[in-house]
């Protein structure tokens, strides 16, 4: 596969996420799917899917995620349960809710399925339908019951971001009467059609310190009944995050048509011919393929990454967002205040404190149309 000599020891992967479609029912504005999905449509059969998460399996992975799009579309998705579980996976459904029924939820429980991750878009009707651009809060309410029903782990996922950052102590009292077990607050991360609408989706700073101070008095008053995680906006740090625990070390990333991927995102960077599982077993892939070999270790690193005590912790930050930010996937991630670029960052989260009182561009919402233009004229 013409691959750089890869680090030493390289651990076996732990962590399998299926990307098992694009499709989705929801037009979220900060999805983190490919701008350009509408030209990716030849997904991998369920034969295909079975070859790769045996593959997978056989090299050490333990934990495996079903994910899209909104995996529900697949029809298969209950038989690829069912074959996780008999690999030994630890399986994980992350949903929009859309499509799964009482008969579905009973079937997948009885397939093996450990865990349902389910999304909300807000705490109200009316700002969940207009974020996703569609009418799915009614819906949404009943799946949330249906996974309680069938005795799966509560685990409420909201997005945050400008237009509901201030809804956060709605949202914490939604999950509280869902009876949700965790609840994820996950401050959007400019990737995908998130990077698209960053201009209408950045919060200010004052919106952040207030969100994160009601965070911290509910979990004071309800201690652990309610887990909760809020996770920061890396434009709004000093340290960059160590992303996927560092590049090609633990996570595989499996796209719908078979791309291999050590990162979500991974798609957005040019100049990397990423394997498919179509071509090259998943061995192959992960110990000698290039483009996994790429960001591994330390040896790719310029300063002032190279020479940075925290380079074992952090791993030079996220490749993808030092190509947004700086167009070069190997500069330091520009979130780090050590970076030459940190001003650029600095000077985003400003313009979004003065964008809240100017007139900015409309939202640009995740539909098959828009993939399709973006994928022909570019950003």
């Amino acid at each position: 596969m013409n691959a750089p000599a890869p680090p030493p020891a390289i651990a076996a992967p732990l962590w399998l996420l299926a990307e098992l479609t694009y499709r989705c029912p929801l037009h979220c504005a900060f999805c983190y799917n490919p701008v350009d999905y509408a030209h990716q449509r030849a997904e991998l059969t369920t034969n295909e899917w079975i070859d790769v998460m045996a593959q997978a399996r056989a090299l050490g992975a333990v934990q495996l995620g079903f994910s899209g799009g909104e995996p529900l579309l697949r029809d298969d998705l209950e038989e690829l349960i069912g074959a996780g579980h008999r690999l030994g996976f630890y399986t994980n459904l992350v949903t929009s809710g859309i499509g799964l029924t009482e008969p579905r939820i009973a079937r997948m429980k009885q397939s093996g399925l450990n865990h349902i991750q389910l999304s909300f878009q807000d705490s109200t009707r009316e700002m969940n339908d207009f974020l996703s651009s569609t009418k799915t809060f009614d819906l949404k309410e009943k799946v949330a019951r249906l996974i309680k029903q069938y005795d799966y782990p509560m685990v409420l996922n909201v997005v945050l971001h400008r237009f509901n950052l201030d809804h956060v102590d709605r949202i914490i009292d939604m999950a509280l009467a869902m009876g949700v077990d965790y609840l994820e607050l996950a401050n959007t991360q400019y990737y995908g059609w998130g990077m698209v609408n960053r201009a209408q989706l950045m919060p200010t700073r004052e919106q952040l310190v207030r969100a994160e101070a009601v965070v911290n008095a509910y979990r004071a008053r309800i201690g652990n009944g309610l887990r909760i995680l809020f996770v920061v906006p890396d434009y709004f740090e000093e340290r960059p995050k160590a992303c996927m625990n560092g590049w090609g070390s633990v996570f595989l990333g499996i796209a719908p048509d078979g791309t291999a991927l050590p990162c979500h995102a991974a798609r957005s960077l040019p100049g990397i011919a990423f394997p498919n599982v179509r071509d090259f077993s998943v061995r192959e892939i992960w110990y000698a393929s290039g483009a996994f070999n790429r960001y591994r270790g330390d040896a790719w690193m310029k300063s002032p990454c190279s020479s940075c005590p925290d380079r074992d912790k952090d791993f030079g930050g996220c490749r993808c967002q030092a190509y947004a930010l700086t167009g070069d996937a190997a500069n330091a991630d520009p979130v780090c205040s050590r970076s030459p670029d940190h001003a650029e960052v600095q000077a985003i989260v400003m313009r979004a404190h003065r964008s809240q009182k100017e007139a900015v561009h409309p939202i640009v919402f995740r539909t098959d149309a828009n993939s399709r233009r973006i994928g022909e004229t570019g950003l």
